[in-house]
């Protein structure tokens, strides 16, 4: 389903994270959080409210917290958002307490990042609340025609929603993860009252960030915003998106609660700890792409080694048929995303294209790479070679593989034939 901040910040809680890490946003922001217990469809989920701080009441106890380390952190089940577009809290407010939602001064993205940096959050909690109000401001920056710079946050510039961020951040510290991951987020349907206008549901900004998350959206299932902004962000800077949940020794879990009820649907996020299997690590790249009908044999040979000099990750040449039944070549080329426009000028100079294209491929899934020197002796004489090992993000060995150069450097030398040489190599490294 979808994700709201308090929500995020409530299933973290429930699955472990200790609430007490909360406190340097609670001293600068003047809010508390008050964290309590709740049942949806049955579901007994954690709840998390930020309130304005009267400076008169004891804060809530958190109850019983347990750490978890070094875990992968999966998102799945059912959410519902609140607390960012006007909506009312009424259920939250017959013990007098005043909801923070919307307090504190409309701010820009310089002061929201002036204030997270006045907290004294450990380095890298600071970094990544920092860097999903970037994700955020950008967002809106898209969605208004604005820089980053003027970008000027309305709902999700207020107190609750700085809480909100920060609180996850710190948190996901906490819990010392080393991986999250969503399955397909639900947006929800229907449309939403917010401070422009009323806005159909998945409204502009979440769009905007989506459009930067890993992971996927899904309409439905009930009419009702499901996936807030704020929510939208944290998992677009955290979570990387999967189809369907990984492989986990689980650890811990918990729900946090949204506000609102729905009669076929408990409307919780839930969040599973625990110990991941291995897998391929995520990266980012763009593909690009351009057919020629005139290149020579001299010129393909030559662009693996000029465009890898300009960034390119990797090159490939397949023939293909071009109009009029003309035989002709696909060039593809994988690069990191800062070097797309680099890459595409050198492959336009190189082969006299008139036009380059980006495919719709975002990722690839890679393995870790080491290599190791292995030793082989042939009639007395020892030979170096260098192995390729592969491995996935638990560190399990699935493929090695000897540098066939060298390989055949050494064959040459001693007589040995190369795939004997290779197996060699490969057997040292794999013993």
């Amino acid at each position: 389903m979808g994700a709201s901040g308090d929500m995020v910040c409530a299933a973290l809680i429930a699955a472990g994270a200790e609430p007490s890490v909360l406190e340097p946003v609670e001293e600068v922001l003047d809010v508390r959080y008050r964290i309590g217990t709740t049942a949806k469809n049955g579901i007994t989920a954690t709840t998390v409210d930020v309130l304005l701080d009267d400076g008169g009441q004891d804060r809530d106890e958190h109850g019983d917290e347990h750490s978890h380390g070094d875990h992968d952190h999966p998102h799945d089940g059912h959410e519902h958002s609140h607390g960012e577009h006007g909506h009312s809290h009424g259920d939250h407010a017959h013990d007098g307490h005043t909801h923070a939602e919307g307090a504190g001064p409309s701010r820009s993205y310089a002061e929201v990042v002036e204030l997270v940096e006045s907290m004294g959050l450990p380095a890298g909690v600071g970094t990544d609340a920092k860097a999903v109000f970037e994700v955020l401001g950008r967002a809106e920056a898209a969605v208004h025609g604005t820089d980053l710079a003027e970008t000027h946050f309305h709902e999700v510039g207020a107190d609750d929603a700085i809480a909100d961020v920060v609180g996850a951040a710190l948190l996901l510290d906490d819990l010392d993860v080393e991986r999250v991951v969503t399955t397909p987020v639900a947006t929800g349907g229907g449309e939403v009252e917010m401070s422009h206008g009323t806005y159909p549901i998945p409204t502009p900004a979440v769009v905007e960030v989506a459009e930067r998350a890993s992971w996927a959206l899904r309409g439905g299932p009930v009419e009702a915003e499901l996936l807030t902004p704020t929510g939208a962000a944290i998992l677009a800077h955290f979570a990387e998106g999967v189809e369907r949940l990984p492989t986990l020794d689980l650890d811990g879990s918990g729900y946090g609660a949204g506000d609102k009820d729905f009669p076929e649907h408990p409307n919780v996020l839930r969040t599973l700890v625990g110990e991941g299997r291995g897998s391929l690590t995520p990266d980012e790249i763009r593909v690009l792409e351009t057919t020629l009908d005139d290149a020579t044999p001299e010129l393909l040979g030559g662009l693996h080694e000029s465009l890898k000099e300009a960034g390119a990750r990797d090159v490939s040449v397949f023939p293909t048929t071009m109009k009029k039944s003309r035989p002709g070549h696909l060039v593809q080329v994988i690069v990191k995303p800062e070097d797309a426009e680099r890459v595409a000028r050198e492959l336009a100079v190189e082969t006299g294209t008139l036009g380059v294209r980006e495919t719709g491929a975002r990722h690839r899934w890679i393995a870790e790479r080491a290599f190791e020197t292995a030793e082989i002796e042939v009639d007395g004489t020892t030979y170096e070679i260098t192995v390729k090992v592969a491995s996935d993000s638990a560190g399990e060995v699935y493929d090695v593989s000897a540098e066939y150069d060298e390989a055949t450097a050494v064959a040459a030398e001693s007589g040995v034939p190369v795939r004997e040489v290779m197996r060699r190599a490969e057997n040292v490294v794999r013993e």
